[in-house]
């Protein structure tokens, strides 16, 4: 079985929206998929599919581990696919105790006598929960936008789960857990995984090969979600960069998903996009990120150097191309009547909505380096 955790740093990326879609993607495949809300307290993924909330989740069987998970799973009308639903009664996964979590990861990996691919919609965020599960497989999905705090969440999030995997990898008792103890009450904002590698290989040379084989085989793949323009996913480059300088950790761009404005009607019909309309160029991507990851074979393939080049330069032909597409199909919804004037202008007034808190974040990050400027700061 194979397990796609889709995580964001931030809500409002459209994370559901994949989780769900991506499912239906790779169950009209062929696939025997079953996607997970583990977006405790803020679940919202049966909308997404078009369902009313089941009157049994996540929540069901954590409040009672008597039961099996496949108690609480839900069979849709798209043939091979299954949900299982969240519980926002539970005010969030901090509150899960260890042993609740345990036995859900036990029941999730279970599923596998009948499941070929197991999605994992989680929770925005970089709780220690949400970490695990994100690590419970080499090839989870960061699902990010092209903004400032988007792209510097979605880089906080996987510097988070590789200090978790760091973590977890030494016992906190041992000398390298007590130096990364030390790390983690000084801020992982020193987290420099080129410089602590070689600590932890003089500390203790046995641990440092357990982390290293855990680290090369993981490798984080990238989706960049509401996209108005081409050069919007040039924004999936520095996060790539940071990775690669900050983390020793190497990311696969999996393509861009521009904004629609149909994916709006979709929900108010309550069905997935890739089924209320299929051409549409927002279900074109999602098809086409499937059908990546299928090719790319099992949980443990580990893309080269060179592999990981040409998804980035793949994913930037693809956001020209989109981009084109995007122009001819907006005309053809307004020619249709899919799509009025009014709507458009509301899709207007919303892009100017998104530039006006672009021109926010840029002013504010101008300020704080001014002030970085004046204090004398060095980067070096």
């Amino acid at each position: 079985m194979r397990i796609i955790p889709i995580a964001s740093g931030k809500g409002g990326v459209g994370k559901s929206l994949v989780a769900a879609n991506l499912g239906v993607a790779l169950a009209q495949a062929g696939q025997r998929v079953v996607v997970a809300d583990l977006d405790l307290g803020a679940s919202n993924l049966h909308l997404v599919l078009g369902h009313l909330a089941p009157q049994m989740g996540i929540g069901t069987f954590l409040n009672n581990l008597k039961l099996k998970l496949t108690d609480v799973i839900v069979e849709t009308e798209i043939r091979g696919l299954r949900f299982i639903a969240g519980d926002t009664e539970i005010p969030g996964t901090a509150n899960l105790k260890t042993a609740q979590l345990k036995a859900l990861v036990t029941q999730l990996i279970a599923l596998d006598q009948d499941t070929d691919v197991l999605i994992l919609d989680l929770g925005a965020g970089s709780h220690q929960s949400i970490l695990d599960f994100f690590l419970l497989s080499g090839q989870g999905i960061v699902v990010s936008a092209p903004t400032v705090t988007a792209v510097l969440n979605a880089y906080v999030f996987l510097k988070n789960a590789v200090f978790r995997l760091m973590t977890n990898s030494f016992h906190r008792n041992s000398k390298t857990g007590k130096y990364l103890e030390k790390l983690r009450t000084e801020g992982t904002h020193k987290l420099h995984i080129p410089k602590i590698l070689p600590e932890i290989e003089k500390i203790d040379s046995v641990a440092y090969e357990k982390f290293k084989t855990r680290l090369d085989n993981l490798h984080p793949r990238l989706i960049m979600n509401l996209v108005s323009e081409p050069k919007d996913a040039d924004l999936a480059a520095k996060i790539r960069h940071s990775c690669e300088e900050y983390l020793d950790l190497k990311i696969e761009h999996l393509g861009v998903m521009y904004r629609d404005v149909v994916q709006d009607t979709a929900l108010a019909s309550k069905m997935p996009i890739t089924i209320y309309k299929p051409k549409s160029i927002l279900s074109q991507a999602i098809y086409r990120i499937a059908d990546k990851i299928l090719e790319s074979g099992e949980d443990t393939f580990v893309p080269n150097s060179e592999q990981i080049e040409e998804s980035f330069q793949e994913a930037g032909l693809e956001a020209e191309s989109d981009f084109e597409n995007k122009m001819d199909y907006i005309g053809e919804l307004l020619h249709s009547g899919t799509l009025t004037q009014g709507d458009l202008i509301e899709t207007v007034k919303s892009q100017q909505y998104e530039i006006s808190k672009l021109r926010k974040e840029v002013n504010f990050i101008k300020k704080k380096l001014s002030k970085a400027i004046e204090m004398g700061y060095n980067p070096k």
